[in-house]
């Protein structure tokens, strides 16, 4: 099943591409990879929700923040690429987490993610990944996801 029936099966829909909110473009394509730049929780061009993990923030919602993370890093994906069947690998994902002193669950919280990007690609989803802890990201979001695919051909 290509990964945008998965998406439909699952009852998910790409957005549109978020906006920069700085001096960046959403992804650049260096040879068969694609770096794409850290997304936020952005739904409708508004951040979903705002926080800290571990403080105002449980871990599920945090999951659910780097869900749409990763749906934004999705849609940033199938417009330099035109079709996500065309990611050959998921191969890094980086996960930051804005986090409350004393909060270690950052990579359960990454999960929301990681598991996202198995659900849509199974084996070509699974990657490489870091999960951060952090004291503040941009406009007060909780979760920042960024990932680099490899590139098949089509």
């Amino acid at each position: 099943m290509k990964p945008e029936q998965k998406l439909q099966v699952l009852g998910l829909e790409l957005p549109p591409v978020p906006t920069p909110v700085a001096a960046y473009v959403p992804s650049v394509q260096s040879g068969s990879h694609l770096y794409v730049s850290g997304q936020l929780p952005l739904v409708g061009g508004g951040l979903q929700v705002k926080g800290k993990l571990g403080g105002e923030l449980t871990v599920e919602q945090g999951q659910a923040a780097a869900r749409i993370c990763a749906l934004n890093c999705l849609a940033v994906v199938r417009a330099a690429l035109g079709e996500l069947d065309r990611v050959a690998q998921v191969v890094k994902l980086t996960g930051f987490v804005a986090s409350a002193p004393g909060f270690t669950q950052q990579s359960q919280v990454v999960n929301g993610a990681s598991e996202l990007l198995v659900e849509v690609f199974g084996e070509r989803g699974r990657h490489a990944r870091a999960a951060v802890g952090v004291a503040e990201l941009p406009l007060g979001a909780p979760v920042e996801v960024e990932l680099v695919v490899e590139v098949g051909g089509h």
